[in-house]
């Protein structure tokens, strides 16, 4: 196991733990939330259907990544209400849960709000992993 991923402490688990709560729909578990990670499959129509639930429910602070590979974060963002909130994360899920990275690529729009960069790359370092951000080309 990579010693990057080894990094959380047992204490910060345990309060990381502590903090979780188990709720019965998507409104009340974004309704106090600083971000939103899905854990769908990196399909088009799936994509949309949580990005629109998670859009719609949450505050408008929020940020809503969403793991893909080969789905464009400009297409996906423009879906929603707050595309400068939106990004994509370029990661392997196999990889990942096989603990083999210890860097995770963030995409971004050109319209995406510094803030909401801080915010995933803070995320991503609490974990342990290196972020590095790519900004997509095209535009919204």
């Amino acid at each position: 196991m990579p010693a990057k991923l080894s990094l959380i402490s047992r204490a910060a688990t345990q309060e990381s733990l502590e903090s979780v709560k188990f709720v019965s729909n998507v409104e009340d578990a974004v309704r106090h939330a600083d971000l939103a990670i899905d854990c769908i499959p990196d399909e088009l129509e799936s994509k949309l259907e949580i990005l629109w639930l998670l859009d719609r429910m949450a505050p408008p602070k929020m940020v809503i990544a969403t793991p893909t590979t080969h789905l464009s974060i400009v297409d996906l963002a423009s879906c929603t209400y707050r595309p400068d909130r939106c990004v994509a994360l370029a990661i392997d899920p196999r990889a990942f849960m096989a603990r083999t990275v210890d860097t995770i690529e963030i995409r971004t729009t050109q319209i995406t709000l510094p803030e909401a960069a801080t915010l995933i790359s803070e995320f991503w370092q609490r974990l342990g992993l290196a972020p590095r951000i790519e900004v997509a080309a095209e535009q919204i």
